[in-house]
């Protein structure tokens, strides 16, 4: 579907956009994405019990050096600490680099419905304000363990959406808008530092604390990424 491969088209004038936003790298990219669209974009925040509230420290201070008003949500799922991004007693796991992007079992930061539950707020924020896209930075190369990351998901999800909106029934469909599903983390990185991205700010760490662990999953997706791009990663120089 043309929206799913996001191709480089700005935005109508006046066209909103919602996105849905960690304060990681990867949503950190979408969101300077949509800007650089031209979309007037809406950011949503989620607490949904992680082990930390690093992300959301940066999403806050992001959204604000972007001028862009910032949702925080929370959000109370007792059975969601089967999940080790929720149970601080849950060992992270430890991937090593030449795995990332292998096929592999599913990890046990997996949070089920994580996804679905935020893209349905992001689409009822959308659907209340007239907003014409919800945004969000899946990426189905180094996450592939996660069902929720794919694209066939967010085509069905989005069909699902113009079928019991009020913007779909009236003709004006609420895209899914996932730029960077396909890309490698270098990639990724690369763009982001051509959108200008404050990277520096972002985080990325299952783990939190006062700097990232460099062990955890993401650390090392993070890290390969910046290796991978030939660059230094700027949230180690604060």
């Amino acid at each position: 579907m043309q929206n799913l491969k996001c191709k480089m088209q700005n935005a109508k004038s006046g066209e909103k956009a919602v996105i849905l936003f960690s304060g990681g790298l990867d949503s950190t990219t979408a969101l300077c994405w949509a800007l650089k669209r031209g979309y007037e974009c809406r950011a949503v925040s989620f607490d949904y019990g992680q082990r930390h509230i690093k992300e959301h420290r940066s999403a806050a201070k992001i959204a604000r050096l972007l001028g862009v008003k910032l949702y925080a949500i929370k959000l109370e799922f007792p059975w969601l600490a089967v999940s080790s991004l929720i149970d601080a007693h849950k060992r992270l796991p430890e991937i090593k680099t030449s795995g990332i992007g292998a096929a592999r079992s599913l990890p046990s930061t997996y949070v089920p419905g994580r996804n679905l539950v935020f893209a349905s707020i992001g689409v009822s924020l959308a659907d209340s304000i007239g907003a014409a896209a919800v945004v969000m930075g899946p990426n189905v190369i180094d996450y592939c363990g996660y069902p929720d990351c794919r694209p066939a998901f967010y085509r069905a999800l989005e069909k699902a959406v113009w079928a019991g909106t009020k913007l779909g029934i009236r003709g004006k469909k609420i895209k899914f808008l996932t730029p960077l599903i396909r890309m490698s983390k270098k990639d990724i990185i690369r763009l982001a530092v051509k959108l200008k991205a404050p990277l520096k700010y972002t985080w990325s760490c299952y783990a939190g604390g006062a700097r990232p662990c460099g062990r955890c999953d993401s650390c090392k997706l993070r890290a390969k990424g910046f290796r991978d791009a030939g660059m230094i990663d700027p949230a180690f120089e604060k």
